[in-house]
């Protein structure tokens, strides 16, 4: 199990910011058939300014980490905003760095390049070869770097390094890690020998033209770096590091693009997810959100750990300086500026190997040889045979096995036996290793006393069965009692069940109901009632119910409005999705309920609708 460790090189930093640079692409073709021209441009290495299409005479400013103008290089782009984040990895952490923007912005170009222009992907795996290479062996880790391809293709999870494969599924382990079952995992030694796997893995990535693009990316590509090193030294400690590297296929307006068929649906689908991306960006910076929607797409599901997970993220959002991509590059702007504002919560991700201890044979194993052998393993079948027709639950006690024991002490002596730095992150294993040692002890004994009760039953069983197993024999006319035998199970088994559960319980509220009945009917008798004072004897029930169950249910119900999730609140009476949602956020705001007079200051619950609320829950809880 992974477990969160804070390291000296910068693991200890508790959060992240999601760190946005914008590159705005080159002026490509003539002027716009209006000769509007440039609707975007930089201030300064951090600003720029887009004109706002509400008034032309005006413009909107942004301020983002880094702004990379139309001069800027594929080398600066990646000094600048993502070789800071790959020290990380070595360190097991995570690291993400994503292209971002419309169709025809340049993502592609920056994630992949050209062989005269790297872009980042090359040299993001060629610095991650760089930094392993520089650390010292006296150290004492080992590194091992391994690589993934995949692509989201119509919501379908497609291998590229195997591309016969087919729809891969998403799962999540017990550590909260995103994993893909089936997904190739390559291990790689050197750049080439990157190149040699990730080269024609990129032809198998789906493309196609449009209006707006020869080569328009139909898919989101996501590469995984993952790099593991592991301790030289006895505690063989392991850290995993991972770098998502993702060129994000863009936003399209299909009256622009011409899609049509095929395009459209891929176009379609593409769409669907980057709002969900967009959805999920609006729900962690909403302070009132209660579900982010991170399951409604598989692009947002493998970004989970980048946005609002532990990732050290980089988005590169990508725009275009013409006119006619005005409001694509408006909304991708307001996008960016969103997600400057996610915050994520980078850890380290380290495992103990455990070393494997050898099975303890019993000793006659080791002395019995040869032709002697074969008898032996008879005499234990046959010992073994005795056993469970004496007592069948003597087999439990196989479930604390002594290997089990040897297994826990053994790893409770090497976890003491590290350094003095190690102990400390590692007593809660030894606390938890002591109490299973405490709890298969007990286990052991109470199997074995339940093992002698058995046989001592089955002993006493046989010894009194034994005369009346003759005489039976000799009276088979006996099935005619059968008829008359069951009303007497039914007496024996059904009916103190139901006096000494549920029998009080309903003579209470009988009496109660009754009761209250008659002193309406003595009241109507004589004077008529105005409804103020029915209404006084409506809310007065509480009155006329038993202290002891009126307290015990308030409690519940106090228990359940402070610690109920959304499901279990909308199982009280009165409480729908809505009054459900309110409930929780009023407990996230002020806390827990510390009365259930409360309940009132939520928004929507009024006195009545209160008084109605306990009526009905208090009854309901005494009926069940």
């Amino acid at each position: 199990m992974a477990q969160r460790v804070a390291t000296a090189d910068g693991g200890n930093k508790k959060t992240s910011r999601v760190r946005v640079a914008v590159r705005l692409r080159p002026y490509m073709g003539k002027l716009d058939e209006k000769n509007e021209g440039l609707c975007v441009r930089g201030l300064d290495s951090q600003n720029l300014e887009i004109i706002n299409w509400r008034n032309a005479t005006e413009t909107v400013k942004y301020h983002f980490d880094v702004f990379h103008g139309e001069q800027t290089t594929q080398q600066e782009v990646f000094l600048s905003s993502v070789k800071p984040v790959l020290p990380h990895i070595l360190n097991g952490q995570n690291a993400s760095v994503f292209a971002y923007g419309p169709t025809g912005a340049g993502k592609t170009h920056t994630m992949l390049g050209s062989s005269e222009q790297p872009g980042v992907i090359p040299r993001a795996v060629r610095e991650v070869f760089k930094l392993v290479k520089a650390k010292d062996e006296g150290e004492g880790w080992e590194y091992s770097i391994g690589m993934s391809y995949l692509e989201i293709y119509n919501e379908k999870v497609l291998d590229l390094l195997s591309p016969g494969s087919q729809d891969l599924p998403i799962r999540e382990d017990k550590d909260k890690n995103i994993l893909i079952p089936g997904l190739t995992h390559t291990t790689i030694s050197s750049f080439s020998d990157f190149d040699k796997h990730f080269i024609p893995a990129s032809l198998n990535r789906t493309t196609a033209s449009t209006k707006l693009n020869q080569r328009s990316s139909r898919s989101h590509a996501i590469l995984l770096i993952k790099v593991v090193r592991t301790q030289r030294a006895l505690s063989h400690r392991q850290q995993t590091g991972k770098l998502y590297l993702v060129d994000l296929a863009g936003s399209e307006d299909n009256r622009r693009t011409g899609n049509q068929g095929i395009r459209l649906k891929e176009s379609g689908a593409i769409n669907l997810s980057l709002f969900t991306l967009s959805k999920v960006v609006d729900s962690l910076n909403s302070a009132t959100a209660v579900r982010v929607p991170y399951r409604d797409s598989k692009l947002t599901r493998l970004l989970q750990d980048s946005l609002g997970g532990s990732a050290h993220s980089v988005m590169i959002t990508n725009i275009a300086p013409e006119y006619k991509y005005y409001f694509d590059t408006f909304t991708a702007l307001n996008f960016a500026a969103k997600s400057k504002l996610i915050v994520n919560k980078p850890f380290t991700r380290e495992t103990v190997a455990v070393p494997v201890l050898p099975v303890k044979r019993a000793r006659d194993d080791h002395e019995a040889g040869g032709s002697d052998s074969e008898p032996h393993k008879k005499k234990q079948k046959e010992k073994g045979r005795e056993m469970n027709d004496s007592s069948h639950p003597a087999h439990l006690n196989s479930l604390s096995e002594p290997s089990v024991m040897d297994r826990l002490i053994a790893l409770e002596k090497l976890m003491m036996s590290c350094q003095d730095k190690d102990r400390s992150s590692m007593l809660k294993d030894v606390a938890q290793s002591r109490k299973e040692i405490q709890e298969l002890k007990e286990k052991q004994r109470e199997f074995e006393n339940k093992a002698l009760l058995l046989s001592r039953l089955a002993g006493e069983k046989l010894s009194t069965k034994q005369e009346p197993d003759f005489k039976n024999n000799t009276a088979p006319l006996q099935r005619k009692q059968s008829i008359a035998s069951k009303p007497n199970k039914q007496r024996a088994v059904v009916q103190p069940l139901q006096v000494s559960q549920l029998q009080p319980l309903q003579q209470l509220a009988v009496v109660k109901k009754q009761s209250v009945c008659v002193k309406k009917k003595k009241l109507s008798g004589h004077v008529e009632l105005p409804d103020g004072k029915e209404n006084i004897m409506e809310s007065s029930w509480e009155s006329q119910l038993d202290t002891s169950v009126l307290e015990q249910s308030r409690k519940k119900i106090l228990q359940l409005l402070n610690s109920g999730s959304l499901k279990e609140l909308k199982s009280l009476q009165q409480i729908g999705d809505k009054k459900a949602k309110l409930i929780l956020g009023w407990r996230e705001i002020h806390g827990d309920f510390t009365q259930l007079e409360d309940l009132g200051k939520v928004e929507g619950m009024t006195e009545k609708r209160f008084s109605s609320f306990m009526k009905a829950n208090i009854l309901s809880a005494m009926g069940k």
